[in-house]
């Protein structure tokens, strides 16, 4: 696995899990669920924020909120 902090503008995964359950309860209010498909739009020019595609819509996250989710690796792609 793999952090979603650590993906590329354009690649996309699979939310598997939290590292932490601090903020995990959070980020599934906001659409990040596991299961849930997310893609990276946007990284900001000093790399925090970053903006993704979850649930159908964007949102913008801190790089450190992006560290806690934990994306399945072998289902990164570009598109």
């Amino acid at each position: 696995m793999k952090q979603l902090s650590l993906l590329k503008v354009g690649e996309s995964g699979i939310i598997d899990s939290f590292i932490t359950d601090d903020i995990s309860i959070k980020l599934m209010e906001m659409g990040c669920v596991p299961g849930e498909k997310v893609r990276v739009e946007q990284i900001a020019p000093l790399g925090d924020p970053i903006c993704i595609s979850v649930a159908g819509y964007q949102l913008s996250l801190r790089i450190d909120e992006a560290q806690s989710i934990l994306i399945q690796e072998n289902n990164l792609s570009n598109y």
